[in-house]
């Protein structure tokens, strides 16, 4: 039941998609409040498709939160980016970053959807079997989900670069890059918290599951790598003074390494490779 609840989700994710490129395209402001309509609408569902899918765990005798294989990690991401970009979009009035915002959890629902990625409920192997999983993986999650929603301010900034003063074009409906400057700083040190507690959180699990704090599996690592990348990006900000097209770039290499820490690792061999 849940799986065609996620499959409704994808395609208003993906109507979202599109009322957001119209709305930019063709300049209709009136438009922006239609999409982050449907938006919240793919979230409302995002979320009750998760929970009904956590009911339906304890229906066949081994309730477990939704978050241990890579379907489950996908469906969450998207939701987490929903939630991050409504909340941006609401609270700052920058509506347009939906038009990244959108189908970066489009895309994640869509790949959840390939025929590669089981969708079946199985029961946790017992090194998953701990409350410290739900812990881990939902601060990590909400943290990528704060970069991902950075990323796509910063290139929203860059963009924002090209547009000349006095041109009327799309580029004109970008906000200024001062707001946006901002907006990536504040998206980021958000991410960069929850990611931090996430790291915490996961080694206190691997002491209690594997009997170490920390073994370099390449999760671990990558994980590491991207921390450093967003503790450099701070301490340039913070210490150094960078603002603007440096602060956005490092914003999306830090971002590039998210996905890599998510997807790449599972190429590699290791205990956090997603099935």
């Amino acid at each position: 039941m849940s799986a065609q609840l996620f499959s409704i989700v994808t395609f208003i994710y993906g109507l979202a998609v599109f009322l957001y490129l119209f709305s930019w395209i063709f300049k209709k402001p009136s438009a922006w409040s239609v999409a982050d309509g449907v938006m919240a609408v793919g979230a409302a569902g995002n979320l009750g498709g998760f929970v009904l899918r956590w009911v339906e765990s304890h229906q066949m005798g081994f309730g477990r939160a939704p978050l241990s294989n890579l379907y489950e990690s996908l469906i969450f991401f998207a939701l987490c980016i929903a939630v991050t970009h409504l909340y941006v979009a609401f609270k700052y009035k920058i509506r347009i970053i939906g038009v990244v915002a959108a189908p970066l959890a489009f895309l994640s629902m869509a790949y959840a959807s390939l025929p590669k990625v089981s969708d079946a409920i199985m029961p946790l192997i017992p090194a998953l079997q701990s409350n410290w999983l739900i812990a881990h993986v939902m601060t990590c999650f909400f943290g990528y989900a704060a970069f991902a929603v950075a990323f796509g301010v910063s290139l929203l900034f860059l963009a924002r670069l090209k547009n000349k003063e006095g041109e009327t074009g799309i580029l004109s409906m970008i906000p200024e890059t001062d707001v946006l400057d901002e907006l990536t700083h504040q998206l980021v040190m958000f991410g960069f918290l929850f990611l931090t507690i996430g790291i915490i959180t996961g080694a206190v699990w691997a002491n209690q599951a594997w009997g170490r704090y920390w073994g370099w599996d390449p999760k671990e690592t990558w994980s590491l790598i991207t921390w450093l990348i967003y503790a450099t990006l701070l301490h340039a900000r913070l210490m150094r003074g960078w603002k603007g097209r440096r602060i956005a770039i490092l914003s999306c290499v830090g971002f590039m390494a998210v996905m890599f820490t998510y997807f790449g690792v599972n190429l590699l061999p290791g205990l956090h490779s997603y099935q």
